[in-house]
């Protein structure tokens, strides 16, 4: 709700709104382990998680994934398969292999220390604009303005900016905001606390305005109805037919060269074959809604040079897909 007129405090006045801000998060933040380092490696790897993913899926992976590769150096020994395996389940594979490049470029570039030069950061694969902000400020502390999902609605309701944010007028508007709010010192914190600001307050569908802390500087008439977007494209809906290729204890895989490159599925048929399917398994993915059907299918004479058998006891030790993993895990124990 707008405020009246003599309580109203203007986004003109960025020093209060930041003490304001930062006090707030000094009492509510929340406890997350990227949090509670500055170190460079591992706070990219918790923004390449991060991207398209909730933090309360990501924690685990991100605690492991460190353990397993501790340094920029450690990544960069390891095999893609170890990589893909690794990030199995978080989905947008592509991320993962991004990180693993970038990796590799900072040992062979840089000695494995990422320079402090948002410009370096920015040019390294998977880092675009936004993630290039979160690892100089998060990391260095570096005054580098960031626009998440998070930040983007609660600025757009701050200032009641009816521009749609998914538009380059829309973009251009909250990335200038942000830098015109960005204290010259003190970025990491300030950064942190406008995300967290939107992820616990400023909720997309509910919004905790009564519990604000900056509830005066803000402008939104409605907020619910804020940040405006683009309409959306339709879900295209499609189907993908698989085989399920038994030997022994051995399952036939293939190792993908499309979506899930480097990672083993289940082998593609060409069209889907006349009897039912064993398992139809939907999933998300981008614009799209696919459906995974699993058929059961004859033995190939001959794998062709993608495909291999693995011991089904095995299967845990490579990386698969997660819906491909789902049918195995479903079928394999019914048909012994």
């Amino acid at each position: 709700m707008p405020q009246p007129a003599e309580n109203f405090i203007s986004l003109d006045h960025p020093p209060l709104f930041r003490r304001r801000l930062l006090r707030w998060f000094q009492q509510n933040g929340r406890d997350l382990p990227w949090r509670r380092t500055h170190d460079p490696y591992a706070i990219m790897v918790s923004e390449f998680m991060l991207q398209q993913t909730q933090v309360a899926t990501v924690v685990p992976y991100y605690e492991r994934w460190l353990e397993r590769f501790p340094s920029f150096r450690a990544l960069a020994r390891a095999s893609e398969a170890e990589v893909l395996h690794a990030w199995q389940g978080l989905g947008y594979y592509a991320r993962g292999r991004n990180l693993h490049t970038a990796a590799k470029l900072v040992v062979g570039n840089f000695g494995g220390r990422l320079p402090a030069d948002v410009t370096v950061v920015r040019q390294l694969p998977g880092v675009g604009r936004y993630t290039a902000g979160a690892i100089a400020s998060f990391a260095f502390d570096l005054p580098e303005p960031i626009i998440d999902t998070n930040i983007a609605r609660t600025l757009a309701r701050l200032t009641n900016c009816k521009l749609p944010v998914d538009t380059s007028a829309g973009r251009d508007y909250l990335w200038n905001l942000a830098k015109a709010l960005m204290p010259k010192k003190g970025a990491r914190r300030f950064n942190s606390a406008l995300m967290e600001l939107g992820a616990l307050v400023c909720l997309a569908r509910k919004p905790r305005c009564d519990v604000c802390p900056v509830r005066l500087h803000c402008r939104a008439d409605n907020p619910e109805s804020l940040p405006g977007k683009r309409a959306r494209p339709a879900v295209v809906r499609l189907t993908e037919w698989h085989g399920l290729i038994r030997q022994g204890k051995d399952v036939l895989l293939e190792q993908s060269h499309g979506r899930w490159r480097g990672m083993w599925t289940l082998p593609r048929l060409p069209a889907a074959p006349k009897h039912a399917p064993l398992l139809r398994l939907e999933f998300p993915f981008t614009h799209h809604c696919i459906t995974l059907a699993v058929f059961s299918a004859r033995r190939p004479s001959a794998p062709n040079d993608r495909q291999r058998w693995f011991a089904c006891r095995a299967l845990d030790d490579i990386p698969v897909p997660a819906p491909h993993r789902r049918a195995l895990a479903q079928l394999l124990p019914i048909l012994g």
